[in-house]
């Protein structure tokens, strides 16, 4: 039989007091739900090597997967929390052992916030597309965005990202001519990094979005993903974070990947928001609206998820 974590089960019972053991490696406690007179929560504590730890409650149905999980429902201190999640095996965002990509900016980059430049037809149409799309003189300077008037990136408007040290690490360029057949133009660089991460306070709400308009919109603690997909070194920030509540606003066509990183979270005692965007992005929205939507969203469940699953 496999063994039982004994870091985790002292967790445990730091919060919900001692258990009594049942079956295999499950230990039974008071349900801190339902608080029946009998022991009907049961946790398993084998040290399962995918990480994954799940308990019940044989009355109220009080369950997850994670020994994370089952202590953040219960109040339990957030270093706690955060010793669960060191105390298992795997996580499946282990820290990568990739070397750190050397990227830069295109030799003909000139920032916008730059009051020394020519300001030419060419700035005035950068100036004129980012104003048509929300951004703002404060975003400008923020972000360092700036734009190219010749050679690969002509008549583009570039968005440097940066990691925790203001490092750049990526860039994106945003075509502004309607006439070419390149919107976006982007380096040969890995996309799993932390965009923007030295502009991220993890101490708040994180709301993950798809591009870096959206992340303009939002304003406020956004981290732009780079599409749909949530890479290994966003996961394992948030799950390694003290962040405590996520906000996932993708696109209509990504719900299953968006329920699918809601689960993970959940998992390791996040709480959840999945923002319905109703076939819109924030950069469509605006910053009112979509702070107005986000107000609304209720947090995500594993009934949610389970009725998602089963198309109900």
């Amino acid at each position: 039989m496999k063994k039982q974590n004994i870091l985790l089960k002292s967790l445990v019972e730091q919060s919900l007091g001692t258990g009594k053991p049942t079956s295999g490696n499950n230990v039974a406690f008071y349900c801190p739900k339902c608080n029946h007179k009998n022991m009907k929560l049961e946790v398993d504590f084998t040290d399962h090597p995918n990480g994954v730890n799940p308990y019940s409650c044989w009355v109220c149905k009080f369950k997850g997967r994670t020994v994370a999980a089952l202590l953040k429902a219960v109040g339990a201190p957030l270093s706690d929390i955060e010793k669960a999640r060191s105390y298992v095996k795997y996580s499946g965002f282990e820290a990568s052992e990739e070397q750190q990509q050397e990227v830069e900016l295109p030799p003909e980059f000139i920032p916008l916030s730059d009051e020394n430049i020519k300001k030419d037809w060419i700035w005035e149409k950068s100036m004129r597309y980012l104003a048509s799309r929300g951004v703002t003189k404060g975003d400008i300077y923020k972000y360092n965005i700036g734009y190219c008037r010749a050679k690969k990136y002509r008549n583009m408007v570039i968005f440097p990202l940066y990691d925790e040290k203001g490092t750049l690490i990526y860039f994106v360029a945003r075509s502004f001519d309607d006439k070419s057949w390149v919107k976006y133009r982007n380096p040969k660089a890995s996309k799993n990094i932390v965009p923007n991460e030295h502009l991220i306070n993890w101490n708040v709400p994180v709301v993950l979005v798809e591009g870096v308009f959206d992340m303009l919109a939002v304003r406020r603690n956004a981290l732009p993903l780079l599409g749909k997909t949530i890479q290994k070194a966003v996961m394992r920030k948030l799950l390694n974070s003290p962040a405590g509540k996520i906000y996932i606003a993708l696109d209509k066509d990504a719900q299953d990947e968006a329920y699918e990183y809601s689960e993970m979270l959940l998992d390791q005692g996040k709480e959840v928001y999945l923002v319905d965007m109703k076939r819109k992005d924030p950069s469509d929205l605006g910053f009112e609206a979509f702070t107005e939507l986000i107000q609304q969203t209720l947090p995500v469940d594993y009934d949610g998820l389970l009725q998602h699953k089963l198309g109900i």
